[in-house]
C-alpha cells in the first residue's frame, strides 16, 4: 500500500465524528467503521456508488460475467437440492450494481421453472447503488424488491448470497500495551487530527477467548474481533422457519491472527482508514474460523442447526463449479473477447492472489444436502449444454 500516513481530510463526516469524540470521548473501531458506512446523512454505503470503474473498488462480479453465472447456476441446484419449491426468496444481501444477480439469472434461465419460482429481495441500505441496480435489472425475467435489512425480508424457502458482504461487518480492534490488551479507538490530538489511541478494556467475552490464545503477542500487538452475531440470529430466525442455504464469498484468512487489516480504499487507491471518514470504502479481512466458531455457537444456543460447509479457497470453488468450461464456452461464442476472457478468468483463479485470499463458505439448514463446490473437490454437474453463453459484457 502507497499512502500517506499523516494526510487528514475534513470531510463532512469526519468533522461529525469530532464533535461526537468531543461530546462522548474516543471512539471504538466498531463504531467508527459503523460511522463511515452506514451514517444516515453522510456514510459511505448511504451515498455512494462505490462498485465498478467509475466507483471505489471492482468485484469479482464486475470482473466476468461468468462468476455471476456459476452462482446462478449453483443456485438453481440449491433450488433443486431443497425439492424445487414453488417459491423461492433468492436474497442478495449488498447488491452492488446489480451485476451479479443480473447474470446469475441469465444463465439460471436454463431452467425455467426455476425462474417463475424465485422471488428476488436485495438488501440495500444505499439510494444511490439501487438506483443502479434498478438500471441494471430492468430487462431482467424477475421483478425486485428493496428493502434496509434482511429482516424486512418475507418468511420462506431462501437462498441468500453475500459477494464481499462480510468484510464490511464492523470489526473491534485490541491492542497490547504494557503486557494488557486494551481496546483500539479513534481520538482526537491536540492538532484536531484524528488519531488512532486506545482505552481500558472492559469485559468482552466473544474477544477475550481469541486474546487469551495471543498471550504470548508482543507489546503493540493488534488482534481484530467481528461479531456476526445480527447476521447469524436473522440466518437462523430464517431456518428454524423454512429451508435456508447461504453463501459467503470474501477475502479473509482461515485462523485466528495477529495484526491489523483495516483497509480504506478510494478511487481505486489505498489510503489511510483516518483519511476521508464517509468518502472511503472501509473493510477488515475475514476470520472465517471465527465466523464458523459463532454460528455453531449460534446454532446451539437457538436449537436450531446450521450446517457448514467450506471455506473453500475461491479458486477451489469455482473450479467445482466449471468455471474452465463455462469460460471455454465464452471464448468460443465471442472469439474477438478471447483473450481478454482469460485474463479476468485467470484473475479469479490467481494463486496468492483472489483464488486463494478469496473463500467461500456455505450455511444450510442440516437436513438440506452438502452445498454444491464446498463438500468435495469433485466438479459439480451444474453447467448444461444447453446453457447460454451470453455475450462478453
Amino acid at each position: 500500500m502507497s499512502y500517506d500516513p499523516e494526510q487528514r481530510r475534513d470531510t463532512a463526516l469526519a468533522l461529525k465524528i469530532k464533535q461526537q469524540i468531543a461530546s462522548k470521548g474516543p471512539m471504538s473501531i466498531a463504531q467508527f467503521m459503523r460511522a463511515c458506512l452506514q451514517d444516515e446523512t453522510y456514510g459511505y454505503y448511504r451515498t455512494r456508488k462505490a462498485v465498478g470503474a467509475a466507483g471505489d473498488f471492482i468485484t469479482a462480479p464486475e470482473v466476468t460475467q461468468v462468476f455471476g453465472e456459476l452462482i446462478g447456476l449453483w443456485s438453481a441446484v440449491v433450488w433443486q437440492q431443497m425439492g424445487a419449491p414453488e417459491r423461492i426468496n433468492l436474497i442478495e444481501l449488498g447488491p452492488g450494481r446489480g451485476t451479479l444477480i443480473a447474470d446469475a439469472l441469465r444463465a439460471a434461465r436454463i431452467l425455467p421453472n426455476f425462474i417463475q419460482a424465485i422471488s428476488l429481495h436485495l438488501v440495500e441500505s444505499s439510494e444511490p447503488a439501487r438506483e443502479v441496480q434498478r438500471v441494471t435489472l430492468q430487462e431482467c425475467a424477475v421483478t425486485p424488491s428493496w428493502y434496509d435489512s434482511i429482516d424486512d425480508v418475507p418468511p420462506g424457502p431462501s437462498i441468500i448470497l453475500g459477494n464481499e458482504f462480510l468484510d464490511v461487518l464492523p470489526v473491534e480492534q485490541f491492542v497490547k500495551r504494557d503486557g494488557q490488551w486494551r481496546r483500539r479507538a479513534v481520538a482526537v490530538d491536540g492538532n484536531e487530527r484524528l488519531v488512532f489511541s486506545d482505552v481500558a478494556l472492559n469485559a468482552d467475552a466473544q474477544a477475550f477467548d481469541q486474546m487469551r490464545a495471543a498471550d504470548s503477542a508482543a507489546n503493540g500487538a493488534i488482534m481484530e474481533a467481528c461479531d456476526f452475531g445480527a447476521l447469524l440470529q436473522s440466518l437462523i430466525e430464517r431456518a428454524a422457519a423454512a429451508p435456508l442455504a447461504a453463501l459467503f464469498l470474501d477475502y479473509g484468512h482461515d485462523s485466528t491472527q495477529i495484526g491489523e487489516t483495516l483497509q480504506a480504499v478510494r478511487a481505486h487507491h489505498y489510503e489511510h482508514p483516518l483519511t476521508s471518514p464517509g468518502d472511503a470504502d472501509l473493510t477488515c479481512h475475514v476470520n472465517f474460523r471465527d465466523f464458523t466458531r459463532q454460528t455453531n455457537a449460534a446454532s446451539e444456543l437457538a436449537g436450531i442447526e446450521l450446517a457448514i460447509d467450506g471455506p473453500s479457497a475461491q479458486a477451489q470453488f469455482l473450479g467445482a463449479l466449471g468455471i474452465i468450461e463455462r469460460a471455454s464456452n465464452l471464448m468460443n461464442a465471442n472469439p474477438e473477447d478471447a483473450a481478454d476472457i482469460e485474463i479476468a478468468i485467470a484473475r479469479l483463479l490467481a494463486p496468492q492472489g483472489m483464488g486463494t485470499r478469496f473463500k467461500a463458505i456455505g450455511l444450510r439448514s442440516a437436513k438440506l444436502p452438502p452445498l454444491p463446490g464446498l463438500s468435495s473437490p469433485a466438479p459439480v454437474p451444474i453447467v448444461a449444454d444447453g446453457a447460454p453463453a451470453g455475450s462478453n459484457r
